[in-house]
């Protein structure tokens, strides 16, 4: 049975999703703050984390941190409805998905398995030249040092050196990221993306050796 902590201060909110989540099959325990949370955490393996950002006590980012820094739990943040500065805080942070309150508790569940599929045929690592990248922890390191990118850079390098040595087209990558965003992506947006993750991460972005541009096209990722 999956295991899932609820980290929430609403008792109503907790009651109920408990309920419901036990009925849909989950096994559920609850903590109502950052620190009863951080706690549980330590003591007992769990399979999901759902997260809301505002907490009595402490914050659903804390929480969120703790469970990526020393956890392979995905994580889901609960968030006020149109809060996007907690969604763009939250997904940088490493969160694999979100969802806004008011929220149905079947889509809700939907988004749970989602997570859950993806965290459970995510491979340990990734690795293109001298960058690794870890999808279970959302982690990407250059020479064995933890490079630091935004949610939708994250997404793109992801994207690419998971099908390493195909082309994307650029009508690919802006379909991927389109849920991330919350928002359309533009073309150009794509071009300012690539542009900050190349300085990022390849040695001279001025000459690529890593996302290489398929002229007309899209990007790839080869090894250099």
């Amino acid at each position: 049975m999956t295991r899932v902590l609820l980290v929430e201060d609403d008792a109503a909110i907790v009651s109920y999703l408990t309920e419901y989540l036990r009925q849909a099959g989950f096994s559920v325990e609850s903590a109502d703050g950052q620190t009863k949370a951080i706690n549980l955490l330590m003591e007992k393996p769990y399979d999901l984390l759902l997260v809301d950002i505002g907490l009595a006590e402490g914050n659903g980012f804390a929480v969120c941190a703790y469970a990526k820094a020393n956890t392979d739990i995905p994580v889901i943040f609960l968030t006020a409805s149109g809060d996007e500065y907690s969604v763009v805080s939250g997904l940088d942070m490493g969160a694999d998905d979100y969802i806004g309150k008011p929220f149905r508790p079947r889509e809700l569940v939907s988004r749970m398995k989602s997570v859950l599929r993806r965290a459970n045929n995510a491979p340990a690592a990734l690795s293109v030249g001298n960058i690794t990248v870890n999808p279970a922890k959302g982690l990407v390191y250059k020479n064995g040092e933890e490079v630091f990118l935004s949610a939708l850079e994250y997404k793109i390098l992801l994207l690419l050196v998971s099908n390493k040595g195909t082309v994307l087209t650029r009508s690919r990558i802006m379909d991927e990221i389109w849920d991330v965003a919350g928002e359309f992506v533009t073309d150009n947006a794509v071009t300012v993306y690539i542009k900050r993750l190349r300085e990022k991460i390849e040695d001279d972005p001025q000459n690529p050796k890593i996302i290489k541009t398929v002229r007309g096209i899209g990007y790839r990722v080869d090894e250099p």
